[in-house]
């Protein structure tokens, strides 16, 4: 079967090896699951050397053209940071205004923490993507392969923010915060918290809670997710979304 048909996105995915590591801590090449989805494996990335800790670019799904953000856990544990926000949401503006899909690959374990971020004007510049995701209108499709934790979960296309389609690996967190820190908070004082660490983790540390919310629409295995996606872009093709009038909005600058 040729590249464009949705019997060729079938196909092409027949491995359950992503190169995700079962170790939350574990960096790996966001890449890898990139050309793990797209047609031919084939990635143009653009920027590849300003903000690596996210990843922008074309790339073809089913044959047709879409824009591909996504955190890099090689690069600062893929952490949001000012510049990353600014170039995540340049090329999110990019997309929308020439009706590409995007599709967000996430793994985000929150905003960079630390003083120069926050005197550089971390909440401001934050924003950006997030308004740029929020107001697009194209289709939005949104794969969690492992951390969605924190206010960089709501920004990256969340359900929050009018994500058309959100699915989870089980492999994925999605929280406030790492069970490590989240325990040293609820369970302050407890002599035994390894043992709590572990209760939160069976609990929380996966992504069942919040589809039972549903903020996720489904828990799928690495392997479908071509597919699914494919089959997502295709239902969305003429997707109609209107923002309310106004003149124009007023994105943070």
């Amino acid at each position: 079967t040729s590249p464009g048909s949705i019997y060729y996105c079938e196909a092409v995915v027949s491995t359950q090896s992503t190169g995700v590591p079962n170790s939350p801590i574990s960096p790996y090449d966001i890449k890898h699951i990139v050309e793990f989805l797209v047609d031919e494996g084939d990635f143009f990335e653009i920027m590849p050397d300003y903000a690596k800790n996210i990843v922008v670019g074309f790339a073809r799904m089913n044959g047709e053209t879409v824009g591909i953000v996504g955190n890099q856990p090689l690069v600062a544990a893929g952490c949001l940071d000012i510049n990353a926000s600014v170039k995540g949401a340049r090329f999110v503006r990019f997309c929308d205004s020439f009706n590409i899909p995007l599709i967000i690959l996430e793994d985000v374990p929150g905003f960079l923490p630390g003083t120069q971020q926050e005197h550089g004007g971390i909440i401001k510049h934050g924003a950006k993507l997030l308004y740029a995701l929020a107001e697009a209108t194209v289709p939005k499709l949104t794969v969690i392969t492992r951390k969605a934790y924190g206010g960089a979960y709501v920004v990256m296309n969340s359900k929050h923010i009018r994500a058309d389609v959100n699915y989870a690996w089980p492999s994925s967190e999605i929280a406030v915060m790492g069970s490590k820190g989240a325990v040293a908070i609820i369970c302050r004082g407890d002599p035994d918290l390894e043992k709590r660490e572990q209760e939160y983790i069976d609990t929380f540390a996966n992504p069942f809670p919040t589809a039972k919310k549903g903020f996720v629409d489904d828990v799928i295995m690495p392997r479908d997710t071509r597919k699914r996606l494919c089959a997502d872009l295709k239902w969305l093709r003429n997707k109609s979304q209107k923002n309310p009038w106004k003149k124009h909005g007023n994105i943070p600058l």
